[in-house]
């Protein structure tokens, strides 16, 4: 069996979250990521999870073995396999009755650290400077350094203008 960890749900909701303008409404963006929160976030736990979107950015810029630590240390983690939904088996990190800020940040937080484990160099940020986009390099050789074909086109033309100058 072939595990492919660069599109799993939780690393891809931790790069929406990270990606996410201050303004998102958290409830829709989770409900958008198919995360199905049983309640709308309230006021405290968006205070909360803004504040974990600061640090899962962080992972994002310079991802290493003692953030990623700090950020499982930080979840109330309680993995159990779970077949909700008419699902087949499949891992929760939390009591799916945990407030919904615990669940995200256990969620994303173990979805970083399996990414991590697996191949390291694939949590990256756009290489242009004045972009701040996290992405996960899903490409075949992966080599990515920009979030987008726009931002590396930008890049390259500079450099070919400042060099034909």
């Amino acid at each position: 069996m072939h595990f492919n960890p660069y599109g799993g749900a939780a690393v891809e909701l931790a790069v929406r979250l990270v990606n996410a303008p201050p303004d998102q409404d958290l409830t829709q963006l989770l409900i958008e990521s198919d995360y199905r929160p049983f309640v709308p976030v309230t006021p405290a736990q968006e205070v909360e999870l803004r504040r974990w979107i600061r640090e899962l950015d962080a992972v994002f810029r310079a991802p290493s073995v003692e953030l990623l630590n700090a950020l499982l240390a930080k979840t109330t983690s309680r993995p159990y396999i779970s077949t909700h939904d008419g699902r087949s088996p499949h891992l929760h990190y939390s009591q799916e009755t945990a407030p919904v800020d615990e669940r995200v940040k256990a969620y994303t937080a173990f979805g970083l650290a399996a990414l991590f484990c697996e191949t390291p160099t694939r949590i990256g940020c756009c290489a242009r400077e004045s972009c701040d986009i996290v992405f996960v390099d899903t490409s075949r050789n992966g080599r990515r350094r920009f979030c987008s074909t726009r931002c590396a086109t930008q890049v390259h033309v500079a450099d070919h203008r400042r060099r034909a100058s």
